[in-house]
């Protein structure tokens, strides 16, 4: 049976992978297939009413809302790099080499982009608008190797994976050849993207910070910390979920499969969710466009 396994890994035909579903939930499909459809569709319908409203209303035709639209389409992106494979798995649980190398690339992707918009925002709220382009060439740059360094290994193990939809972390764990090249990218990406990242927002913050504490008045000070709120939710929010992802698929491989999945469906539903309704309550002009959309009210 192995050599079979060995032989047709190194076949032309590259071998398909076996999709997770949601371990000890087996009996509430239904339910789950309900709870996922409408996170999906919470996530797409905001995302894209953010960008619809700042784009028919021109006095949000400003660079904060231009950053707005950005992390908008990165959420879209994740969110739909996901679907077809999150809700598959409840009737199907098999993805084709080649899908399950497109899909890992798209999600990660957007993840990269994700970051980089965050950190711009943080410094220069004008770089998105003069000049995005070096946010998705960066992003483009550090994940297109990823599939043709797992493509050159060999699969000869039951490629089943830990979650419903491929993630570079847990493809790595697949391949009998040796993985040393792609677990030092992986980390290489990691430490150079999201550590580099984190430690210039908390940089931008720190100076933040000490601009607000040399305001001297206090109503000033709550003023200017509030319109930083937004951006630290968000930031709260992507990076949390990313570092423990990261961290149970590389540290906590004895953990109980249940914790890799909940890492995984927080770290990738969570942000793209909750970004448009964090934005929506806290940006005035936003919020009143929204109600007079869904209410026919302003609030």
């Amino acid at each position: 049976m192995l050599r079979k396994r060995t032989e047709y890994s190194r076949s032309s035909d590259l071998p398909p992978f076996t999709l997770s579903g949601f371990p000890g939930l087996e009996t509430s499909q239904h339910w789950m297939f309900l709870l996922f459809g409408i996170l999906y569709i919470v996530s797409i319908v905001g995302n894209a009413l953010i960008l619809f409203i700042i784009k028919e209303v021109q006095s949000l035709h400003k660079p904060m809302y231009y950053f707005l639209s950005l992390l908008s389409v990165n959420d879209l992106g994740v969110s739909f790099s996901t679907l077809p494979t999150v809700l598959a798995t409840f009737c199907l649980r098999e993805i084709g080499f080649d899908s399950c190398m497109a899909q890992m690339f798209f999600i990660h992707l957007f993840s990269f982009m994700e970051s980089g918009v965050l950190l711009v925002m943080s410094f220069d709220r004008y770089v998105a608008i003069c000049n995005p382009l070096p946010v998705v060439i960066h992003g483009f740059c550090m994940v297109f190797p990823l599939p043709f360094l797992l493509k050159r290994l060999s699969f000869c193990k039951a490629n089943v994976l830990s979650h419903p939809y491929c993630l570079h972390p847990d493809l790595i764990r697949l391949p009998c050849g040796d993985i040393t090249i792609n677990n030092i990218f992986g980390q290489f990406i990691v430490i150079s993207i999201f550590g580099l990242d984190s430690a210039l927002i908390l940089l931008s913050y720190m100076l933040i910070l000490r601009s607000v504490l040399a305001i001297a008045s206090r109503e000033e000070r709550l003023k200017t910390l509030n319109t930083c709120v937004s951006h630290m939710c968000a930031v709260l929010m992507f990076f949390v979920p990313m570092v423990g992802v990261s961290m149970a698929a590389r540290y906590g491989r004895h953990a109980p499969q249940y914790v890799h999945t909940l890492m995984s469906l927080i770290y990738l539903f969570v942000p793209p969710m909750l970004n448009p309704v964090i934005y929506s309550i806290k940006t005035k002009e936003i919020r009143q466009r929204l109600c007079k959309i869904l209410l026919g009210t302003r609030f």
